[in-house]
């Protein structure tokens, strides 16, 4: 029997629970994948508390990395014994196993220097990471960014990537052990707001103009602090809601911070057609095969920690990528 981390209802960590399940052959546009590894996202804990509704019981996961073992009826774009790696939302829920059935559609081929560790620790972060960089605003060389969660998945493949487009990166920070690590991936300025004013920080660095873009997935505790950081008719992008969703507020506020512009982005429409998906892949894959972007690991966990690993990621104790070694 195969193994699979499932929740019967919303709460804490300690809803997961360590299941046997049976995975039969694939039906028509499915795969059986056997995974070699499963990412761990913050998203994953907003299936687990209810936060995105879904029915239950259900799987828990959305990213992970394997081989094919099987293909079904109609499936074109992969083939047993492929290497693979995939990410998404509802489509791909059930990612914490051992092996599984999946549709093909979402797959993507690994390329023979991305390992399959790597991908699971990349494929939704740097799909996201992609589209932030190419796609939400025309950077200049010499624009600023304010980057929060400077040192977590998504904050140092971007701070790695804003350097390669010569942007200055002001990164935020819980702690000094962090603002190590996102100095070492490409932040200029470290911003530790356990004792810092962020605003008054990034006002500070930019010489009271601000800056042109800021990445805030963190959410309700830093919105605020995010518009006043921002230079007149500057960006904002709410990325996530770490902390909460971000309350109710009048669009007037957007003008009388300077005219400033919001989105609140979500990687599925910018992976829901083949052909850009493979573009923003094949942009991030080759970054890190040339190692011009590093992956960094830095939690790994057994398939049956599920419950130790949401405690750690929700306690913000973790920095870079986790992953489920299976």
């Amino acid at each position: 029997m195969e193994q699979a981390i499932r929740f019967h209802e919303t709460g804490g960590p300690e809803v997961l629970r360590r299941e046997e399940v049976q995975v039969g052959e694939p039906g028509p546009g499915q795969v059986r994948l056997r995974h070699e590894a499963v990412g761990l996202n913050f998203a994953d804990t907003y299936f687990r508390n209810g936060t995105y509704p879904i029915p239950l019981p259900a799987g828990m996961g959305v990213e992970g990395a394997g081989v094919v073992e099987a293909v079904g009826p109609g499936v074109t774009n992969v083939a047993e014994g492929d290497r693979v790696t995939y990410t998404g939302f509802l489509n791909t829920l059930g990612a914490y196993s051992t092996a599984r059935l999946i549709p093909a559609e979402p797959l993507i081929k690994l390329p023979d220097g991305i390992s399959c560790e790597t991908a699971a620790a990349m494929t939704m972060r740097g799909l996201t990471s992609a589209y932030l960089m190419r796609r939400i605003h025309p950077f200049q060389q010499g624009d600023t960014v304010l980057l929060h969660a400077a040192a977590g998945g998504v904050g140092l493949i971007v701070s790695q990537w804003a350097k390669l487009l010569g942007l200055t990166v002001i990164g935020t920070v819980s702690s000094e052990a962090k603002a190590e690590v996102a100095r070492a991936h490409g932040c200029d300025h470290v911003i530790n707001y356990s004792h810092e004013d962020v605003t008054k920080r990034a006002r500070e660095l930019t010489d009271g103009v601000g800056v042109n873009v800021v990445f805030d997935s963190v959410g309700k505790s830093t919105f605020m602090a995010s518009l006043d950081s921002l230079k007149r008719r500057g960006l904002m992008v709410c990325v996530g809601t770490a902390s909460g969703t971000i309350p109710p507020f009048d669009p007037q506020l957007l003008a009388m911070k300077g005219s400033l512009y919001l989105t609140r982005p979500a990687l599925a429409d910018y992976i829901a057609d083949p052909a850009e998906k493979a573009e923003l892949a094949g942009e991030i894959f080759g970054h890190v095969a040339a190692g011009r972007i590093k992956i960094e690991i830095n939690q790994r966990y057994a398939l049956e920690d599920a419950v130790q690993a949401h405690r750690d990621l929700e306690s913000r104790k973790t920095t870079g990528s986790s992953v489920f070694v299976i």
